[in-house]
């Protein structure tokens, strides 16, 4: 699987931006495609998880409410709506595809392709 996200940049708190991730070389089915973010001298997080697809969605608490995980299967492509952006946000976001059998998993060791990663900055 090849990923590529994109939609990153600079935002002012309280503001919104969607991310998207294109993959290719799938096939996708028994996957979940997941968002992690990495803020400096912190380890990566998962933030946003669906399953390709049932579509089921879920997410860390730190964004639950604010952010929406949802596909394209038509166009092979994952989005995260981020709504109501703070400064603790600001971080390289990662879009992820897991190993095939998997339907809620949040630990990175369990996604084995991953995008190149976009910067998203919310400045207060």
């Amino acid at each position: 699987v090849q990923l590529q996200a994109s939609g990153g940049g600079l935002v002012q708190a309280g503001g919104s931006l969607r991310l998207s991730c294109a993959a290719s070389r799938g096939p996708f089915s028994r996957r979940v495609m997941g968002w992690f973010r990495q803020a400096p001298g912190k380890e990566r997080e998962f933030v946003s998880g669906i399953t390709w697809s049932g579509g089921r969605t879920y997410h860390a608490d730190s964004v639950k409410g604010r952010f929406t995980i949802s596909r394209d299967i038509a166009k092979n492509t994952v989005y995260l709506q981020m709504n109501r952006l703070k400064p603790e946000d600001t971080a390289v976001y990662y879009c992820a595809a897991s190993r095939e059998g998997y339907s809620n998993t949040r630990a990175p060791t369990a996604f084995d392709d991953w995008g190149q990663g976009t910067l998203v900055t919310v400045s207060s």
